[in-house]
């Protein structure tokens, strides 16, 4: 499966300790790596881990790959951020709803159910896989 990974599935698959550890490793298994991700991804993965060393080595072993450039997309950032600031998206959320539209094969990995809402291209349902309701 090509991957779109959200922070979630990062720090999950990190920590083992994580409720969605065993749902991460069960996903690992299909995914094929590198997963893709966006740098706003990787900030809040070192944010919640509490170390850039481990986010630097996913980059370094392959385990995921910077696929989008903010700058280049900012146009649609902001329309995006209009369009759902009802819902007070984050940076990652908003360049992974615009990647899953660069990359429409790519299914996002994610335990954030706001992307049950989101769409990409405007009505299109964002292909995803979290992990199933507690």
């Amino acid at each position: 499966m090509n991957a779109i990974a959200d922070t979630g599935l990062l720090v999950a698959l990190a920590r083992e300790k994580d409720q969605y550890h065993d749902w991460a490793i069960e996903i690992a298994a299909q995914i094929t790596w590198p997963a893709l991700t966006c740098e706003a991804v990787l900030a809040e993965t070192a944010f919640h881990l509490q170390s850039s060393e481990q986010v630097l080595a996913m980059v370094k072993e392959n385990i995921v790959s910077i696929a989008f450039d903010c700058s280049s997309h900012l146009q649609y950032l902001e329309a995006l951020a209009a369009r759902y600031a009802n819902r007070h998206p984050d940076l990652a959320d908003l360049c992974l709803i615009r990647m899953s539209e660069l990359y429409p094969r790519h299914t996002v990995l994610t335990i954030d159910d706001d992307f049950r809402v989101y769409r990409r291209n405007k009505r299109e349902a964002i292909p995803l896989l979290s992990p199933p309701k507690k």
